[in-house]
């Protein structure tokens, strides 16, 4: 997922671009601290709440990159009215395929990149859930991302510690 160099009249300004840099290396952090697990290692309970690592990619690729960018920023309609109001993204079917699942991620970000690469860092959110949030607390594209980049960041810090407790691998050791 990273992010190109986009020479046109709608290419991010510099700020956005560092920001999605360092959201590109969250995600990264977020596919490479589970590459190697199998299905059932990835569906594996991490805490006693009953997420697992493949719920959480879920979670991330559909509440997370698809809500903030495709339906709060670019207000997209079929979004916003595909919208559930419970924890449905967190529950992956049985017969779901992890590979899937990890691919709707890698997609959906994809799907946001081309959000941020045509909105310029000050502009006003098109749509905004109040039923969810109340009030707007965040106001631009820059607010969203930086917003987005602190739950990835947040998430990929879970999912190191359940990958730990599953076979004891760790992302980053510094001695």
């Amino acid at each position: 997922m990273p992010v190109t160099e986009n020479t046109s009249e709608t290419a991010p300004d510099g700020e956005v671009r560092a920001l999605l840099r360092v959201l590109d290396g969250q995600r990264r952090h977020v596919l490479g601290i589970l590459d190697g697990l199998d299905g059932e290692a990835l569906r594996r309970p991490a805490l006693p709440s009953g997420w697992h690592c493949l719920g959480m990619v879920q979670h991330l690729a559909l509440d997370v990159e698809r809500f903030w960018f495709r339906a709060v920023v670019a207000g997209d309609e079929e979004i916003i009215h595909g919208l559930t109001s419970g924890d449905e993204a967190w529950n992956v079917t049985p017969e779901a395929r992890a590979a899937d699942v990890l691919d709707g991620y890698r997609q959906e970000a994809e799907l946001a990149d081309a959000v941020i690469a045509t909105t310029p860092a000050d502009a006003a959110l098109a749509w905004w859930p109040h039923d969810l949030f109340g009030e707007p607390h965040l106001h631009t594209l820059r607010d969203v991302l930086l917003h987005v980049i602190t739950e990835t960041a947040c998430h990929a810090g879970h999912l190191d510690a359940a990958r730990e407790l599953i076979d004891g691998r760790r992302w980053l050791v510094l001695t």
